[in-house]
């Protein structure tokens, strides 16, 4: 199995981290048989699985039974598991307790967003032996301070705060970095400038790994499709065809048939 060390192991070798976006264990086993290096139980399950319009609804509760869900199947994969909204704003105190209350359920690591905000957060936990894993740029937790899903640092001002955030990250103890929807040359900037991998969504090919929704990736989401995802298949097309075939055979007194009777 996968660890926090040898992940950051990673970007010193060259090699290229993966990440997907888990929920359950059907598509945690399939994600690990195509050789997936890290599962994220993502937050974005308010969106994708539970059908809401942002992050912000999901709960402990609902992460803590996702984890649960995906570290039951995982057998080499590394778990990270998402730290929902007000999960670790409230307190220190409370951050470290819910980060706990997830590495029970089952994963290796938690991640939560934002800078210099949240230091105090990420010094306690790895203190505490707790890896944590920071996430910059369009933090979809903040989606109505940016007043919808915008890209990030696009002016000098944001893309300095941005790299003085990805270092005091590294600096409080965090072992890796997602960048979300960032221009290209500024991943490559904060890329070069840490010594702790950075993983990408929409934020160009420098990155030290990527990361996209697995529900994204597959063609199963298509209500909203940023520019950053590349659907490499379209599984939502061929369920709809399945089915439609299934209700007219049904009606038409087609299925079942002998075959698939018993006697």
């Amino acid at each position: 199995m996968l660890t926090v060390p040898e992940f950051r192991h990673r970007k010193r070798d060259g090699k290229k981290v993966i990440v997907v976006t888990a929920y359950d264990a059907l598509f945690t086993r399939i994600a690990e048989q195509a050789g997936i290096d890290v599962l994220l139980v993502g937050d974005s399950l308010g969106v994708v699985v539970q059908g809401k319009r942002d992050t912000l609804a999901v709960t402990m509760d609902d992460m803590l039974y996702h984890t649960k869900l995906v570290a039951g199947a995982a057998q080499r994969s590394l778990v990270i598991a998402d730290m929902p909204f007000l999960s670790y704003q409230v307190s220190v105190e409370e951050a470290v307790r819910n980060a706990g209350r997830l590495l029970q359920a089952g994963a290796a690591a938690v991640k939560l967003e934002g800078g210099a905000v949240v230091l105090d957060r990420v010094e306690a936990m790895t203190k505490f032996g707790i890896p944590v894993m920071g996430h910059l740029g369009m933090t979809p937790q903040s989606v109505h301070r940016y007043g919808g899903y915008k890209v990030q640092g696009k002016e000098q001002g944001q893309a300095q705060a941005l790299l003085a955030d990805a270092k005091a990250l590294e600096t409080a103890g965090a072992f890796s970095i997602v960048l979300e929807a960032i221009p290209a040359p500024l991943a490559k900037t904060v890329t070069d400038a840490l010594t702790i991998p950075t993983i990408g969504i929409g934020a160009g090919p420098h990155c030290d790994g990527q990361v996209l929704v697995l529900y994204d990736l597959l063609g199963l989401f298509d209500d909203f499709t940023p520019k950053f995802v590349k659907p490499y298949a379209h599984l939502k097309a061929d369920a709809l065809q399945a089915l439609r075939r299934y209700k007219e055979e049904v009606e038409q007194g087609k299925f079942p048939t002998d075959s698939e009777s018993y006697h």
